[in-house]
């Protein structure tokens, strides 16, 4: 028989978790105000003080794999519940910090929350009706979209009127409340017991992938990319990656289902999400740089801080509005075609920023945003759908976790070629070397070509003939409530 949940109710829990969703991301940008004020705070170097953002995104490359695997085993909603303790846990570290080192540490913790996205996406699938699985995944995905964009005015406007220190008691505050509803309102995903125990050492193993590969990607840039260190940590990636892959295949309860995630329809989903991330950060590296840039530069346009937030803090709730718009595309012409119209889309913006750039106002940056963004959240809404379509719902936690773990590759790549395309194309400034417009310019049209490449890759995913149902009754097994052919 077919779960009913009431309309009223099923809103609700939508709403929950696009609320932790919202949460978690916040803690990406939520530094950004401060970066150039870190190494005066805790008296160290800017080199020191870029480990405050780094340590976050090397601990949420870790942590959102395994949280995904233990939410297969254990439930989503529990690991939910987990995911934000130390989301609460490193915000009143770095709260009460009077020195870098609990500030990173601090700042790591919070990265181990960033699971709460990929969790909630998943759970959907356990708790929402079949009807209504597509405009909530879709909402759940642009939270993080929104999160990220309401972090930068809303940080910049806390730090330009109080103490720093207030917007960490902030995001603690608001984890206690949504955990606090989680654990009131949210129901419980009906999910068997898994047979067998956690794969601690393919945890362990890909944890040191992905940290020499992300630490070797995004330092790479202040230590030289011919560098030992960068080149060493990159070596050991493929290494340790070649290594975790052959243990994966082998054991038995593995932490990634390697033979799931080759399907057609997985890979090239995964494929795509990489290159959708790349795309989706690129503007976001460039546009606040060409809003606070000095007009006298002829290409900036002289924003504060919080201005520059302000200005981009649309594009991120275009996704939330987009998102029913890209379900009920997917509902009519299929997942993947959402995600290819919405690589098409990112790529346009970042076409439409040609003309923008250079000119002496704000707006054609706004629309620049406006239209990059809607893309992307027609893109995060219907890779989930793609990857639940494909994967047993036993896995389906995993599999969303590994393809949230996709696309911040693809964000970590991202930062690393456009920080080496600004790095190169720079103009003398008052004895300063800064980002040219030729720089910004060649920046945006990668970014538009990675988006092209994205909407071929979505444009060729073999999706198998009979998608699987969305959900299944609360008593169904996992095998018989799901069953997929690549």
């Amino acid at each position: 028989m077919e779960r009913t949940e009431p309309a009223a109710r099923t809103g609700g829990v939508v709403g929950i978790l696009a609320l932790g969703g919202i949460v978690a991301a916040l803690t990406q940008t939520l530094v950004v105000p401060l970066i150039a004020e870190l190494p005066k705070l805790f008296d160290t170097t800017a080199s020191n003080a870029s480990w405050v953002i780094t340590a976050t995104l090397l601990a949420a490359a870790v942590a959102t794999p395994v949280a995904g695997r233990l939410g297969d085993m254990y439930g989503k909603r529990r690991m939910l519940l987990a995911s934000l303790a130390p989301l609460l846990l490193g915000s009143v570290v770095c709260a009460l910090s009077t020195s870098l080192l609990p500030m990173v540490a601090g700042r790591a913790l919070q990265g181990l929350g960033m699971g709460v996205v990929p969790l909630g996406i998943s759970l959907l699938r356990d708790v929402v009706p079949a009807e209504k699985l597509g405009s909530s995944i879709a909402i759940m995905s642009a939270s993080m979209g929104v999160g990220g964009a309401l972090g930068l005015p809303f940080s910049a406007a806390i730090a330009e009127n109080t103490s720093w220190r207030v917007l960490f008691w902030v995001v603690a505050a608001l984890a206690v409340g949504v955990g606090a509803l989680i654990a009131a309102l949210v129901p419980g995903d009906h999910n068997r017991p898994a047979p067998a125990g956690f794969d601690l050492l393919g945890a362990f193993g890909l944890g040191a992938a992905l940290v020499c590969l992300l630490l070797g990607v995004s330092k790479g840039a202040d230590w030289g990319w011919g560098s030992g260190r960068t080149l060493g940590l990159l070596g050991a990636a493929v290494v340790l990656l070649a290594v975790w892959g052959w243990w994966e295949l082998r054991v038995k309860d593995p932490l990634v289902d390697l033979r799931v995630t080759a399907r057609p329809q997985v890979l090239m989903t995964n494929v795509a999400s990489v290159l959708v991330g790349f795309a989706m950060y690129a503007q976001s590296l460039v546009v606040p740089q060409l809003l606070q840039l000095p007009k006298a530069t002829g290409y900036g346009l002289g924003q504060s801080m919080l201005a520059m937030g302000l200005w981009m803090a649309p594009a991120g709730l275009m996704m939330m509005v987009m998102s029913p718009i890209g379900a009920k595309l997917s509902a009519a012409k299929g997942p993947k075609v959402t995600l290819a119209f919405g690589s098409f889309v990112v790529a346009l913006g970042y076409g439409l920023s040609v003309p923008v750039i250079g000119t002496d106002s704000p707006w054609g940056l706004l629309v620049v945003t406006l239209v990059c963004n809607s893309g992307v959240g027609f893109a995060y809404g219907a890779m989930p759908a793609l990857i639940m379509g494909a994967v047993p719902q036993s896995e389906t936690a995993s599999a969303n976790s590994f393809n949230t773990l996709m696309r911040s590759i693809g964000s970590s790549v991202s930062a690393a070629v456009i920080g080496v395309v600004l790095a190169q194309l720079t103009t003398d400034f008052g004895g300063y070397a800064l980002p040219s417009e030729s720089g910004f310019r060649t920046a945006m049209l990668i970014g538009c070509g990675v988006g092209l490449v994205a909407a071929v890759v979505a444009a060729v995913i073999p999706v198998a003939a009979t998608a699987p149902r969305p959900s299944a009754t609360p008593d169904a097994a996992p095998e018989d409530a799901v069953e997929a052919k690549a």
